[in-house]
C-alpha cells in the first residue's frame, strides 16, 4: 500500500481539512469517506489507497488539527513576557470562543471524543492518543517551569504532576463544552481551569466580570512558598 508521503503537502493538507471538517460535522460513525472525498474534491478509492482505514484517517487528522493549534500557540506564546501570562493564553486557545459564540477549539474536542473511544479497542489509535496527550502535558510542563524560573509560581509543585492534573481538567471540561452542557460555556470552563492553576501555583488572578470576553490573566511574581493544597479533581 502506498503511504501519505506520497502524497504533496499541499494535496494531504487538503484531505486532512477535509477530514477534520466532515468528522466534526457527522461524528466518525456518520461520517463516509466518500463525504470526506467529496469535500477534498477526489475519490473515496484514493483515500482509501493514502489511509487504508477510516479509523487511520480520524488519527491524521487529528495529528494534523493538533500541529496547525501548536504552531499558532508558538507563536502567540513567545510574544508574552510572563508565564502566567502564557499559561492563561494556552488555556484560553482550548476554550477561546469566536465572534459568532462559535468554539474555534470545538472542530478538534470532537475529534478526540472519537479517538478517545476507539483507543481502548484499537492499538494503533490508543499509541497515537498517548503520543499527543504527552506532547500536550509537555506544552503546559514547559511553560510551568519556566514560571518557578522566573518565581512566578510555587517552585515547590512537581510539575509532571500538575501538567497530568491540568491536562485532565481541561479535557474534562472540554467534554461537557461539546456536549452543550448549560452549566460549562466556553468562559466558565477557561475560569474554573485558571482558577484551579492559580490556586495551585500560587499566581495571581482574577476572573473577568459578567458579559465580557475571556480575560487575560495577570500573572504576579511571587516569592517561592509553601505548597498549596491540591484543587479537589
Amino acid at each position: 500500500m502506498a503511504t501519505q508521503r506520497t502524497l504533496s503537502p499541499s494535496r494531504r493538507t487538503q484531505i486532512l481539512q477535509a477530514a477534520v471538517e466532515t468528522i466534526s460535522e457527522r461524528g466518525l460513525c456518520d461520517a463516509r469517506i466518500a463525504d470526506i472525498a467529496s469535500r477534498a474534491g477526489t475519490s473515496a478509492a484514493l483515500l482509501i489507497y493514502y489511509f487504508g482505514t477510516k479509523d487511520r484517517l480520524l488519527a491524521d487528522a487529528l495529528a494534523y488539527s493538533e500541529e496547525q493549534f501548536y504552531a499558532q500557540t508558538e507563536r502567540e506564546l513567545a510574544a508574552l513576557p510572563t508565564a502566567g501570562l502564557r499559561l492563561s493564553r494556552l488555556v484560553e486557545l482550548s476554550c477561546s470562543v469566536g465572534a459568532a459564540g462559535r468554539t474555534p477549539m470545538l472542530d478538534e474536542w470532537v475529534l478526540w471524543l472519537d479517538m478517545w473511544a476507539r483507543a481502548p479497542r484499537d492499538p494503533d489509535v490508543a499509541r497515537d492518543r498517548l503520543q499527543m496527550d504527552r506532547k500536550w502535558r509537555a506544552a503546559i510542563a514547559e511553560i510551568v517551569r519556566s514560571g518557578q524560573e522566573a518565581g512566578e509560581f510555587d517552585r515547590s509543585v512537581d510539575v509532571e504532576e500538575f501538567s497530568l492534573r491540568m491536562a485532565a481538567v481541561i479535557d474534562g471540561l472540554a467534554i461537557q463544552v461539546v456536549l452543550g452542557d448549560p452549566d460549562v460555556s466556553p468562559a466558565r470552563m477557561f475560569e474554573l481551569c485558571m482558577q484551579a492553576a492559580s490556586n495551585e501555583l500560587g499566581f495571581g488572578w482574577q476572573a473577568a466580570r459578567p458579559g465580557r470576553r475571556l480575560p487575560a490573566p495577570r500573572a504576579v511574581r511571587r516569592s517561592p512558598r509553601r505548597r498549596t493544597a491540591r484543587a479537589a479533581r
